[in-house]
């Protein structure tokens, strides 16, 4: 278990030096603000959707190792997916984060595949917010809701 642990602390460490679909896309045709009061994170979250799917996503942020990685992890694994698929995601991550089994376990056949180093996170409550604010931004992207939402579900 302790090999395992170490593979998910380098991987959400690696993610948070060197994040991926880092920057501004060109084009968005859906982009959000997030913020999270209690520690200071910041995301800007751009998407290009095309026919209901996620052609291409980024983010610029600010913020904790957590943060960054779940917003680069995030990226990498939303990209082709439909809105329903995102949402199913977002909803089983959120869950799974936040220690709510019942409701993970409600999103069926959804894997969480990378994600997955963020289920440790449900036993750090005060790190919640910052696995969850990249998520949170994203579904009020996909919302059309254009304003930063502060996280503090």
């Amino acid at each position: 278990m302790s090999e395992l642990r170490d593979l998910y602390q380098e991987l959400i460490l690696d993610h948070g030096r060197r994040p991926r679909n880092s920057g501004k896309l060109d084009s968005p045709t859906h982009h959000a603000d997030g913020y999270n009061p209690l520690c200071g994170d910041r995301i800007a979250l751009y998407l290009e959707m095309d026919e209901g799917r996620v052609k291409s996503v980024s983010f610029e942020g600010t913020g904790c190792a957590i943060s960054q990685a779940s917003a680069s992890l995030m990226t990498e694994g939303i990209k082709g997916k439909t809105v329903a698929e995102v949402l199913s995601l977002f909803r089983k991550l959120t869950a799974t984060v936040t220690g709510r089994d019942d409701d993970a376990a409600n999103e069926g056949d959804v894997e969480l595949g990378k994600l997955a180093v963020f289920e440790g996170v449900s036993q750090y409550p005060m790190r919640v917010k910052c696995a969850t604010l990249a998520w949170h931004t994203l579904r009020n992207a996909l919302e059309g809701k254009d304003v930063e939402v502060a996280v503090t579900e």
